[in-house]
């Protein structure tokens, strides 16, 4: 992990490296998927080499500076990811119902409060 200084998604230009958590690195930034008009970053789209594009979600990327991006997982997980379908991923889930027990027992074990839509 770089220790440049951070800058915004809006700045982010295509060609810096991309890295897993674990150091490796995972490719270099295709584009960034965002609405600039309603400041949201939805996260970017890798250029991997061997293994063509791949979609990181915002929720994956630990950090981005001068240097190129930083992800929270690592590159074989990163691999992993599906390639970019043209739209952002949508999410369901109320707000009300998530109870208080079950937001903490999701943050101890790693899980999540909202499920991905199919």
């Amino acid at each position: 992990m770089d220790q440049d200084s951070p800058i915004a998604y809006t700045v982010l230009e295509g060609g810096v490296p991309v890295l897993g958590s674990d150091g490796v690195r995972v490719g270099t930034v295709h584009h960034v998927v965002a609405a600039p008009e309603k400041d949201i970053f939805h996260g970017i789209v890798v250029a991997t080499g061997g293994f063509g594009r791949r979609f990181v979600e915002a929720a994956d990327v630990a950090s981005i500076h001068e240097g190129g991006v930083d992800l929270n997982i690592d590159s074989r997980t990163a691999f992993g990811l599906p390639e970019p379908s043209g739209g952002a991923p949508v999410f369901k889930g109320d707000p009300a119902s998530i109870s208080t027990w079950s937001h903490w027992v999701h943050r101890l074990t790693g899980g999540n409060d909202w499920k991905r839509r199919s």
